[in-house]
């Protein structure tokens, strides 16, 4: 295929046949899936010399399309489009797709009927550009077509949707952008698309809602970008709206996420006006959610977010399916759910196969960094963004630097790993801030109603703070009832304490490490502190 292409297809046809019914149909719907279509009347210049035009505009197209009606022999220009069409085929790998609409490929081989007519006309002016003509029309209607009356009987909506289909399954445009490289990916998105149940007899007449729920760093996002991607053309309508957490909290964050929704959904540019939040929920309920439609909503934190996009099954059309990604259970707790998918961490092998590509871009360690990779795959603990954070930070540096790195994460996290993990706890009130806190530090591997009657005595609600932080996947309870806490983001929680004054425990507000704790005894600097 050329480098060069500007256009994704280049639609042939007979305007006098098809251009203000078929081909205006079929035009609109690949606009309306994003292709960026090359149509005659509507893309080249004033004055420019229509065949030259055309001709330039097929080598520079990645798909042909070939709309053979009752007419389109009966056009030189057509067929001379068709020429180039096929010539563009042999040399550049151009992708051609016939269309047969109300003619059959049998009367466009031979020809026949009107075929053969057009050809005794054209016989008399261009004999030698006939010869041309029926050979390279011969080929084309050889090629794997579509026939409109051998689908759904005739219904050219149905028929076009078809088009459409194999145009978007031969680009394959990939809408948002996913890691280079990633590991266990078809895994997830397979689990996924499973709740979505797009392949079952009743996939147009239900609704339905699924969520991703899982800490920061597991891979969430990027699962739902990838299976957005492969999804997408399915739908009459898509929108991914990123962030919708962080961007909520800005001034005027819901109205702007709405807006953005109705842009994608409506297929407008960016002149969706909401004046409010509450008229945008109206405008999304009466003007969006009439389509079939696929919602992604990335990083979901508050109920009131779903709420400003009127999320709920009873307003959205049969059909439509939306995927949420949250670090936070409760916040899609007044949602009907169909299902929730929690990502597991890597394990060694998968582990070890992301930060190769990320630390040497290769599958397999530099030779004398082997025992090396595995000390920081031991310590990433499955999670893919920590393996890629420090795989790049590792990236080109000597053995001494990567001994020196080691040794100073058995203290400290690496500065991003700790940024994102941290986003875990936005949102959380003092009280469950100090609970998680206390967790990390003290009680992780103990027998949960322990440091429950712990904290009761000491006038706190750990029964209520516990089950926020287990929604929040920062907390979890094993099948011994015991307190359970990712290694990372326990290391999380432990460096923020340590935060409060690297270079004087005494003055923090917890010490869990013997040394530190028996350093401050030795010096006598704790303070003591009277509650009432």
């Amino acid at each position: 295929m050329a480098a060069s292409c500007v256009y994704d297809v280049f639609l042939s046809f007979s305007g006098i046949d098809t251009r203000k019914k078929f081909t205006a149909h079929l035009l609109a719907a690949l606009d309306r899936h994003g292709f960026y279509t090359f149509r005659d009347d509507t893309k080249l210049k004033r004055g420019e010399e229509i065949g030259l035009g055309l001709l330039k505009a097929i080598e520079q197209s990645k798909v042909s399309i070939i709309i053979f009606s009752e007419n389109y022999a009966a056009s030189r220009w057509c067929l001379d489009e068709l020429v180039t069409i096929m010539a563009c085929k042999r040399t550049l790998n151009q992708i051609v797709i016939p269309i047969f609409y109300d003619v059959q490929p049998s009367e466009v081989q031979s020809p026949m009927g009107c075929y053969a007519k057009a050809f005794s006309n054209h016989e008399k002016q261009f004999k030698e550009s006939v010869k041309i003509w029926r050979s390279n029309l011969a080929e084309a209607a050889n090629l794997s077509g579509h026939v409109l009356q051998n689908v759904a009987k005739g219904c050219e909506s149905t028929f076009i949707e078809i088009v459409v289909g194999v145009v978007a399954k031969i680009l394959n445009p990939t809408w948002l952008s996913v890691p280079d490289y990633s590991v266990g990916i078809e895994y997830h998105v397979g689990k996924l698309n499973s709740f979505l149940h797009l392949d079952s007899i009743d996939s147009n007449r239900d609704v339905r809602i699924v969520t991703v729920w899982g800490i920061g760093g597991i891979g969430k996002t990027t699962i739902v970008k990838e299976l957005y991607n492969r999804i997408h053309r399915k739908f009459e309508s898509s929108s991914f709206l990123a962030n919708v957490g962080r961007t909520s909290m800005q001034p005027n964050g819901l109205v702007e996420l709405q807006e953005k929704l109705l842009c994608d959904i409506l297929l407008t540019d960016g002149n969706q006006r909401i004046r409010s939040e509450d008229y945008g929920i109206e405008v999304i309920k009466r003007r969006a959610w009439c389509r079939r439609v696929l919602l992604v909503l990335d990083g979901v934190d508050n109920i009131n977010q779903l709420r400003a996009l009127a999320i709920n099954s009873d307003f959205l059309r049969p059909g439509s399916r939306i995927i949420i990604t949250t670090r936070d259970l409760s916040s899609v707790s007044s949602l009907e759910m169909d299902g929730v998918y929690m990502p597991q961490e890597l394990n060694h092998e998968e582990s070890l196969q992301l930060f190769n590509w990320h630390a040497f871009r290769s599958y397999r360690p530099v030779q004398d960094y082997e025992i090396l990779s595995e000390k920081v795959v031991s310590y990433a603990k499955g999670l893919p963004l920590v393996l890629e954070i420090l795989g790049a930070s590792l990236l080109n540096r000597t053995i001494t630097e990567w001994k020196s790195e080691l040794k100073k994460l058995r203290k400290i996290p690496h500065t991003d790993v700790q940024r994102q993990l941290a986003l875990s706890m936005n949102s959380l009130d003092d009280e469950q801030k100090g609970l998680f806190l206390d967790i990390a530090c003290f009680f992780v591997g103990m027998d949960k109603d322990f440091p429950i009657k712990i904290l009761e005595g000491c006038g706190f609600f750990p029964e209520s703070g516990i089950g926020v932080l287990s929604r929040r996947g920062l907390v979890s309870i094993d099948w011994l009832n015991r307190l359970t806490m990712h290694d990372l983001i326990q290391d999380m929680a432990r460096e923020i304490v340590r935060q409060e004054c690297p270079e004087e425990p005494g003055e923090r507000s917890r010490l869990w490490y013997h040394k530190d704790a028996l350093d401050v005894l030795r010096i006598n600097t704790v303070r003591a502190k009277c509650m009432n």
